[in-house]
């Protein structure tokens, strides 16, 4: 049975999540103070954390860079700000995933095994490469020419789609699908703000009109 450790201050909400993971099958654990964060998840050595971004007199991402240094057990954000720059500060921190408040159940679940599944399953190290650029997929990176640039969690998912099946045409309905086998809905809209994002991410490293529109077809990475 796996452990998952839950950190957040929310008394009702840590309640509640712990209801639905052991309904869910998995064993528990709570943290209602958060001056030893790393230290207890050492001792009681979960195979998942959940941890809160905000919490009493700590910071998530700070807890988080502290238990980088010690352990690469998966964690997974949880805040209730939305938005680009909160999820690549916690991916930049360490962080293997990210959701916002207030979760849907389902969803939840579905990202927990999908992180579960992904640590078992990937080499920690996995790490890719095109034109001059790595790709690091457990640090969602991309590195040329030791710039640095963490993409969000959607992005790298595109990236990985498109460098998979580099030289083909891939519909935008193959793309949507591929997000959501990461447990990650998205419509036709958000699909296409994604996109330009990693294009601009991309073009800010040198790598210009890589990804092409094929109109009514799909995208090819060349």
């Amino acid at each position: 049975m796996k452990k998952i450790l839950i950190v957040e201050d929310d008394r009702v909400l840590r309640n509640e999540v712990k209801t639905l993971l052991e309904g869910s099958g998995y064993e528990t654990a709570v943290l209602e103070q958060f001056d030893r964060v790393p230290e207890e998840a050492e001792e009681l050595k979960p195979d998942l954390i959940l941890l809160d971004i905000i919490l009493p007199g700590a910071n998530g991402q700070a807890i988080l860079r502290e238990l980088r240094e010690k352990s690469d057990v998966p964690v997974i954000m949880l805040t209730s700000r939305d938005g680009d720059v909160e999820e690549i500060l916690s991916r930049s921190a360490g962080a293997d995933d990210y959701i916002t408040k207030p979760y849907n159940p389902t969803l939840l679940l579905l990202r927990i095994e999908s992180v579960l599944r992904r640590a078992s399953g990937q080499p920690k190290e996995e790490e890719l490469t095109y034109r001059g650029l790595k790709i690091s997929l457990p640090r969602s990176s991309i590195i040329r020419d030791g710039d640095e640039i963490v993409l969000s969690h959607n992005e790298m998912t595109i990236l990985h789609c498109l460098l998979k099946n580099r030289g083909r045409i891939v519909s935008r309905d193959e793309l949507m699908d591929y997000l959501w086998d990461f447990s990650e809905f998205v419509d036709d809209n958000t699909l296409t703000v994604n996109i330009n994002r990693l294009r601009k991410r991309l073009a800010s490293i040198g790598l210009e009109d890589v990804i092409e529109t094929r109109r009514k077809q799909g995208y090819m990475l060349v």
